[in-house]
């Protein structure tokens, strides 16, 4: 290696450079652009060795600067009055273009197949380029690739001929043309990672340093079974926990099978976090997997999860999601979350699959990680179905190429199987072993609740008829479809009962959901109205359940927080047909399909043979590719692909109609928010005022802007401008709410 040469103070003169950086004695290090090359070309190729990748990763890291050997861009790192530190960036205004003549210079080598390596270097600091003109304007690289006097002035430069002068890599597109856009992310990925980790080795060699020490998985694997014989011993001989023991065996005797595609079919209440971890630690080491990938669909849970791992685990465990407090973070955590080099990674979904459609540098370069990994899906029913079939086509693609092991865990299995009809065909997964020996016999030994269904499905229930029958009950939870549902029936009952929404920010409702959970366990009467982010994965549990009409999947879910321990000999779940149907789009769907698999329907509503007509049905009604990306990913005869048109589209949680707004909420939050207004948005700050936000609908933020309600902190960022519009119990106050004076946050 030669990390030594890179500290050689030099005449500027003399050498052709990448980076510069001043140490604390005011020294100046120079960074020479040949080893930078060389450096960036061993780390790539390295990364993509699991993958077949070597040989095109290599050749991208070694051309990716070429554009540095310009003169004009040597001029800018070491003008006559000192050094330009920021030079190797791009984009900003003055800078220089160093990454299009790498581009143009592959393509002028290897014709069409230049253009996979000229995507990878054009892209390398902006993020994929489209080849065409569309959404990015003069960013397409059709278009970048004319610039020709680019590469003129670079060859004009000394550059050692072994450089210059490659052979075209061999090897095969992993899956041919349907796995051309993901092989190029995965090769874009080891080559920003190994650009980034090379550059940073040199500017900051003690930052280096700290991303090395985590454990192995083999040593993990001795803490969880440590913790899971403590926990075994000093568990209750109840029949939950025999059944809880009996699942945990089962994913244990099934690790040893051959890595691929398996789903985890185990109830609410069963064990399915352990359990599935237990799976993926013993699978992982058995057949010589890198890391453990755990991902959740709600940021409101992920922090519950992460928790009981890193309990066992200890720091190996990192987390990687919107709403992380930078204080529970250390350096080394801090570092893993960029390129998830770390053994154990707790994410979202959100997180980890738009990361496999992404363009931008940041989220593309943990994808190499994601090679030969185990994953496992948590509440896999949640995959969103208007992404289903580019999500599923990246799954298939990951497994049959990349190493990766799936596990898709969850009470409510979704129909995630291939299948055709008159005129339409869904491509979906195959293979799909499940892990437990007798799902049906699980399912009666987990049989926990009586579901009651409404005689009337076309019969609408009132609001106050629902509050009557809830005050019937000390202890009671009653799940419903909406905000303002939940804050119109929440007004119709008693003082103390407890609402629970995301018109509370992130902080607000892990405390109150704390505070749900203290209250059962220590037996006092507690009533909860709140709206489904309760469901999938808050383990909370009540003898009396309300849902409102809802999926199949949904009502599942609100069963799940039923007599979820056993301790009573029958918990009840009452579905009531709301005064109003659940809103448009996705939760109206499946509040059909459920409506039709139980209309008429005399047997158990949680029977397990009704999901999977339900999830058919449910589907059936969806576009499962509704933003096109199959379209925009699908790679012509010249490999022409527009990544960041299909980047733009990919968005699981579409904020395009909502408004985020800080709100007054604890005693951290004013600290916060003056610092906001005096510095202005620094990385750790929005990641700590994240807890502390709330999103609004967009129709919503603007009355309330209209009224003076909120305030502009900095461009686009807004707060509301009195403490008085945030409720101690309800969160944000909207123009129609009338509370009580006293419990206001102030």
């Amino acid at each position: 290696m030669m990390n030594e040469n890179k500290v050689k103070e030099t005449s500027t003169s003399q050498r052709i450079l990448a980076h510069v950086t001043q140490d604390a004695t005011g020294v100046w290090r120079e960074h020479s652009l040949e080893e930078h090359l060389r450096e960036v070309s061993l780390l790539a190729r390295d990364f993509a060795q699991p993958f077949g990748g070597t040989e095109w990763a290599a050749l991208a890291g070694l051309w990716h600067d070429l554009g540095k050997y310009r003169e004009a861009f040597q001029r800018y790192i070491k003008p006559p009055s000192g050094y330009a530190v920021d030079a190797h960036l791009e984009g900003a205004k003055g800078r220089v273009d160093h990454s299009t003549a790498g581009a143009i210079h592959a393509i002028a080598e290897f014709g069409v197949h230049g253009r996979i390596l000229a995507y990878l270097i054009a892209g390398h600091h902006a993020g994929l380029p489209d080849w065409y003109t569309s959404e990015t304007a003069g960013a397409a690289l059709s278009i970048r690739a004319h610039q020709a006097n680019l590469l003129t002035e670079t060859l004009s430069q000394p550059i050692s001929p072994d450089i210059l002068r490659q052979n075209k890599p061999a090897g095969s597109i992993p899956g041919g043309r349907e796995g051309f856009a993901l092989w190029v992310r995965m090769l874009f990925s080891c080559l920003t990672d190994a650009d980034f980790l090379d550059t940073e080795r040199f500017m900051d060699e003690n930052r280096a340093t700290e991303r090395s020490g985590l454990p192995q998985l083999s040593n993990l694997r001795v803490l969880f079974e440590r913790h899971m014989a403590k926990k075994s011993g000093s568990a209750a001989q109840t029949s939950v926990n025999r059944v809880r023991a009996e699942v945990l065996r089962q994913c244990r005797a099934r690790a040893s099978d051959d890595p691929g595609l398996f789903s985890l079919t185990v109830p609410t209440g069963g064990g399915k976090t352990l359990s599935s971890m237990a799976f993926a630690l013993d699978h992982a080491i058995k057949h010589g997997k890198r890391r453990i990938i755990y991902a959740i669909p709600y940021t409101s849970i992920i922090e519950q999860t992460a928790k009981i791992f890193r309990d066992i685990l200890g720091d190996a465990v990192i987390a990687h999601h919107s709403n992380l407090d930078p204080d529970e973070e250390t350096v080394q955590s801090r570092l893993a979350t960029e390129n998830w080099d770390a053994p154990v990674i707790v994410t979202t979904n959100v997180q980890f699959f738009e990361s496999l459609f992404a363009a931008r540098t940041s989220r593309c370069r943990k994808l190499h990680n994601i090679v030969n990994s185990v994953v496992v899906l948590d509440e896999a029913q949640l995959l969103p179905p208007e992404f289903l079939q580019p999500i599923l086509n990246a799954i298939n693609l990951l497994t049959k190429y990349y190493g990766v092991s799936f596990v898709f865990s969850t009470a409510t299995q979704p129909a995630l199987n291939s299948r055709s009809g008159f005129g339409w065909h869904f491509k979906g997964l195959e293979g799909v072993r499940e892990i437990m020996q007798d799902r049906d016999a699980l399912y009666c030994d987990l049989e926990r609740v009586t579901v009651r269904l409404p005689d009337d499905f076309h019969q609408p229930n009132t609001w106050e008829d629902i509050a009557q029958a809830l005050q019937q009950h000390e202890s009671v939870l009653c799940i419903v479809n909406s905000r303002a549902d939940c804050r119109e029936l929440h007004r119709l009952m008693p003082k103390g009962t407890v609402h629970l929404s995301a018109l509370m920010c992130g902080a607000h409702r892990s405390y109150v959901i704390a505070e749900i959970k203290q209250k059962l366990k220590d037996g006092e009467p507690v009533r909860v109205i709140s709206t489904q982010l309760v469901e999938a994965g808050v383990d909370i549990d009540f003898p009396i359940v309300y849902r409102a009409m809802a999926g199949l999947d949904s009502i599942h879910q609100a069963a799940g927080r039923c007599n979820r321990e056993g301790r009573f000999e029958r918990g009840t779940v009452w579905v009531f047909v709301p005064p109003k149907p659940a809103p448009a789009g996705l939760l109206l769907k499946a509040e059909q399909a459920a409506i039709s698999m139980l209309f008429d329907y005399k047997g158990d509503p949680l029977a397990r043979a009704l999901l999977q007509p339900y999830f058919e049905k449910l589907y059936a009604q969806a576009d499962l590719d509704e933003q096109r990306i199959g379209d925009f990913l699908k790679a012509g005869d010249e490999f022409e692909v527009q990544f960041r048109s299909a980047a733009a589209k990919f968005n699981l949680v579409d904020e395009s109609g909502y408004q985020p707004i800080f709100v007054p909420y604890g005693e951290e939050y004013a600290g916060l928010l003056g610092r906001l207004e005096k510095d202005g948005p620094k990385r750790w700050l929005m990641r700590k005022l994240q807890r502390y936000s709330v999103s609004l609908p967009q129709y919503q933020f603007e009355k309330m802007r209209d009224r003076h309600d909120v305030r502009e902190l900095w461009q686009g960022m807004f707060a509301l401008s009195s403490d008085a519009l945030y409720h101690v119990e309800l969160g944000v106050l909207l123009n129609d709410d009338n509370p009580d004076p006293a419990s206001l946050c102030g």
